[in-house]
């Protein structure tokens, strides 16, 4: 695999279908903070969860998806690729991001897909865990709008000088070094339960 700093690879030949692979990171990071604005303040309103009740499903949605975050960048982006689908798949999903790391307009999945998500989670918690569901997703989608933000600003502008670096490096050493180990972009707190710490 070559590593392009510069420029970008088509997926698809259909235009529609390669404009959806594209998309300003402003774009997702705004829906995921206002739709989780919108189930927090419902919580408040509506559910009327006690404060520290709402608090606590707050960040345990925000731990919760640091840890789903690292899964998915583990399991299901860094597949074994064993069959030619496997393989298409998970360039497609990933792959292309790592040939093409500085590639700006790949570093989010398109809105439509992010919005679709959002309310499958919304449904998908609910069941589970009822109307605690609007004070738990809203500190999921703010973990994710944090890891969109991270994410691409360790692409898109060089280190910084201060404790922040540390976001720089260990995803630099995913990206440059080793590529099976440093899964986690929020936090490197999974790679030291997991084991995978560069």
């Amino acid at each position: 695999m070559e590593i392009h700093n510069k420029g970008t690879k088509r997926l698809f030949k259909n235009p529609i279908l390669e404009r959806l692979t594209r998309t300003h990171i402003a774009l997702p990071i705004s829906i995921f903070i206002l739709y989780g604005m919108g189930l927090l303040y419902w919580s408040i309103v509506t559910v009327q969860l006690a404060p520290l009740v709402t608090t606590g499903l707050f960040f345990g949605g925000l731990l919760f998806f640091t840890l789903l975050e690292y899964s998915i960048h583990r399991f299901l982006f860094h597949m074994s690729t064993h069959t030619s689908a496997r393989k298409n798949f998970q360039y497609k999903f990933h792959g292309v991001h790592h040939d093409y790391p500085k590639d700006k307009d790949r570093l989010a999945m398109p809105p439509i897909v992010s919005v679709t998500i959002s309310t499958i989670l919304l449904f998908l918690f609910k069941l589970v865990i009822g109307d605690q569901v609007f004070a738990f997703l809203p500190g999921f989608l703010f973990g994710y709008a944090g890891y969109l933000f991270i994410h691409y600003l360790v692409h898109a502008y060089r280190p910084p000088k201060n404790f922040l670096k540390i976001f720089w490096v260990h995803h630099g050493i995913h990206h440059y070094r080793q590529g099976h180990k440093a899964f986690g972009v929020t936090s490197p707190l999974w790679d030291f339960v997991f084991r995978t710490m560069p």
